[in-house]
């Protein structure tokens, strides 16, 4: 069927996502899952990409030769570079980032730094403040960084609070948290879009 005279197509953003926590379980990762599906179903114009950061190297020098890194490395910065903007789950480790998340940032920020200029959104699954003391950390590493962070929406959320937000298996279930995860993805393709000048 063809599109309605006017209607104008929104412009293709590829959104890398990164899950702080390497559980296979984790509720970050649910998350994550589900911002997929809702890119999918609901949000024309965005295409959104896991990116594992589990087979990272711990950041060590002596592994970079003269302007090149390990493979594994070069395959996560060139992910990184070819984004247009980043989604993170970040869950919240002793009031802060998790090692694997701040390792990937710094694999990522070695010379040349391949965040920099880039939209970016936070999300985050974790008990208590759901997340949000991981978030702050995470945004004061953005500003060196020179990532660009969203404001609002924020999303911090009680995965034990009820009613239930995952089921057994870590998928979202909960119809409230994903229409909140939705308002967050609908806002970092409009902040890109605008960083862009598209």
């Amino acid at each position: 069927m063809a599109a309605a005279v006017g209607a104008e197509a929104k412009p293709l953003i590829k959104v890398v996502a990164i899950c702080g926590s390497l559980r296979e379980g984790s509720y970050n990762r649910g998350l994550i899952r589900s911002a997929i599906e809702i890119s999918k179903s609901s949000i024309p114009g965005v295409e959104i990409e896991h990116v594992e950061i589990a087979e990272l190297p711990m950041l060590n020098t002596d592994l970079e030769g003269e302007g090149s890194f390990p493979p594994v490395v070069e395959a996560f910065r060139q992910k990184i570079l070819e984004a247009d903007s980043i989604l993170f789950a970040s869950p919240e480790y002793n009031y802060s980032v998790s090692a694997p998340l701040k390792n990937a940032l710094d694999w990522a920020s070695r010379p040349p730094n391949v965040w920099g200029d880039k939209a970016a959104a936070i999300i985050s699954a974790s008990g208590g403040s759901g997340g949000s003391r991981s978030q702050y950390h995470l945004r004061q590493i953005g500003v060196f960084l020179d990532l660009h962070f969203i404001n609002k929406p924020e999303f911090f959320l009680n995965a034990f609070q009820p009613p239930a937000k995952f089921d057994k298996n870590s998928n979202l279930i909960d119809a409230k948290t994903r229409e909140n995860l939705k308002q967050v993805l609908l806002s970092l393709q409009a902040f890109t879009l605008r960083l862009q000048g598209r």
